[in-house]
C-alpha cells in the first residue's frame, strides 16, 4: 500500500507541476479555475512552490520514516507549499498598476 502512495503523490505532484510551468509559459490555467485568475503567470508560480513544497514535505516527512533529524527539511516543505498557496490567492486579485497611471 506504501508503494501505491508514494505512486499517487509523486503523479500528483508532478501534474501540479506541469500545470504551474504551463500557466508560467503560456498563461493556461485549468478550465475550473480561469475565472478566477486573473494574474496566471503568478498562478503558476505558486503551483509549482506548492508542488515542489508539498513534495519535498512528503517524502522527506511522512514517507520517510519517523526520522526526527530530517523534521526542519519536512516543515521547510510545507512552509513553502503554504506560500505557494498564497501566490495562487494573490493570483485571484487584480495587480498593482505600474507605469504613468500609478497614483
Amino acid at each position: 500500500m506504501h508503494l501505491y502512495l508514494v505512486g499517487f503523490v509523486a503523479l500528483a505532484m508532478t501534474g501540479l507541476a506541469l500545470m504551474g510551468i504551463a500557466g508560467i509559459i503560456t498563461g493556461w490555467v485549468p478550465p475550473g479555475w480561469r475565472r478566477r485568475v486573473l494574474r496566471p503567470k503568478l498562478w503558476g508560480y505558486g503551483a509549482v512552490m506548492g508542488a515542489v513544497g508539498m513534495s519535498l514535505y512528503m517524502f522527506i516527512g511522512p514517507f520517510r520514516g519517523p526520522d526526527l533529524s530530517m523534521a526542519p527539511f519536512a516543515m521547510t516543505g510545507m512552509a513553502m507549499f503554504f506560500a505557494g498557496l498564497w501566490l495562487q490567492t494573490l493570483s485571484q486579485r487584480p495587480g498593482s498598476p505600474s507605469g504613468p497611471e500609478r497614483r
